[in-house]
């Protein structure tokens, strides 16, 4: 019996291990080399290494001495191209606003500069280079890995007494993702108050209704996600069909704005993930007999202790797991508040886009996404806590 359970175990292993080895070279590996490159900083190092290996031994504060000055100006001038040059500046822009402009000058002016490349040619090239604040930028970033997006990405800088909060004018991302984290919640608390009553309905109709019922909740899956939040730009918009029945019915003198502002991202978020929410909520609910309820009301209890002493605790763990759904799901999201919302209203996701796509910027990227994915594993961590862990794998 030991050979023959030992033998099953081993056939399910085969058969599962396809599964896991595509989720393992195609979904976990790609993700992981993505979230490195928050603090991967070896193409800064690797276009500079003899100033990488000088600038240790500088104390920071004095203007380095002739054999750094050499060192720097052999890495720019070993530099393939312009293109080289041009990535090099960007990178190190993100630590210094104007450091692309100074490596491009000096990557122009050191091919035509003909003699010594020490300290005098440098300067005479651009005076910058005579400014200790320019050199501390590259003592910082001397190591194989950096905190830099971390930390822009927590609104926070590395300055000469260490690490600081970047100025007012500056700071964005704290906010971001205290405006995700909130729109997450505002739209999981409005799919579970829209979404339990048509589960409880749903649970306790017949066989014929709670179908249809259960079709009209999977129709919006057969749609566009695209499509359903353009439907919502038509009917929400100044003389859409919302706007024009409110008016009519003379509730409103004036077209009220219900579009690309707050409001348009919570009715359109909530009408694309309210599925996500009734679904699990209804399988449980399906499944949870009215014995207990009939009894405590025979004994006398009142309908309000009846829901929350008895009913609510059976279908709790549909609750935790609709919720957590729908919030997980909200906090990535970015094409319906990129259409429906206005410029305060775009959530973390949007700026992963524009850092990946617009201005280049991978590191930032891979460092909100890494946050947005801690926001994620914390939130099962506290559902591991809150209902067991048993209990939550097996729904």
């Amino acid at each position: 019996m030991e050979r023959a359970d030992r033998r099953r175990e081993l056939v399910g292993w085969l058969l599962v291990a396809p599964s896991l080895l595509f989720m393992a070279f195609f979904f976990a590996v790609p993700i992981g080399a993505f979230l490195l490159r928050s603090v991967d900083n070896t193409d800064l190092v690797g276009a500079m290494p003899r100033t990488m290996a000088e600038i240790g031994g500088w104390n920071g504060q004095d203007l380095p001495d002739e054999s750094l000055f050499m060192a720097l100006g052999e890495d720019f001038t070993a530099l393939p191209d312009i293109t080289a040059a041009a990535s090099l500046g960007r990178r190190l822009n993100h630590n210094l606003t104007g450091y692309r402009s100074l490596v491009m000058r000096t990557f122009t002016g050191l091919r035509r500069h003909e003699g010594p490349l020490g300290r005098e040619a440098l300067i005479a090239i651009d005076k910058r280079w005579s400014d200790p604040a320019h050199w501390r930028v590259i003592q910082q970033e001397r190591s194989w890995l950096t905190p830099l997006y971390l930390l822009a990405s927590l609104d926070l800088e590395r300055g000469p007494e260490g690490i600081r909060t970047i100025p007012p004018e500056r700071r964005l991302f704290v906010d971001l993702l205290v405006r995700t984290a909130w729109i997450s919640i505002a739209v999981t608390l409005l799919c579970l108050v829209l979404g339990f009553p048509l589960a409880y309905v749903m649970a306790s109709s017949g066989p014929r209704l709670s179908s249809w019922m259960l079709v009209l909740v999977l129709l919006p899956f057969w749609t566009s996600l695209l499509v359903r939040t353009t439907a919502w730009i038509v009917l929400l918009q100044r003389n859409g069909l919302v706007n024009q029945v409110l008016e009519r019915l003379g509730l409103i003198d004036a077209p009220l704005t219900l579009i690309y502002n707050r409001l348009g991202v919570y009715i359109a978020m909530t009408h694309v993930l309210l599925p996500f929410l009734v679904l699990p909520l209804y399988s449980v609910m399906k499944g949870v007999g009215g014995d207990l309820t009939r009894a405590a009301a025979g004994l006398g209890a009142p309908p309000s202790t009846v829901f929350r002493r008895v009913y609510l605790p059976q279908v709790m763990p549909g609750i935790i797991a609709g919720c957590s759904l729908v919030f997980v799901l909200a906090l990535g999201y970015y094409i319906t508040p990129a259409l429906v919302g206005g410029p305060r209203d775009q959530m973390i996701a949007h700026f992963i886009a524009y850092f990946t796509s617009t201005s280049v910027n991978w590191g930032m990227a891979a460092s909100l996404a890494g946050i947005l994915l801690l926001m994620v594993v914390v939130l099962y961590a506290a559902l591991a806590r809150l209902v067991g862990l048993d209990r939550l794998k097996a729904r």
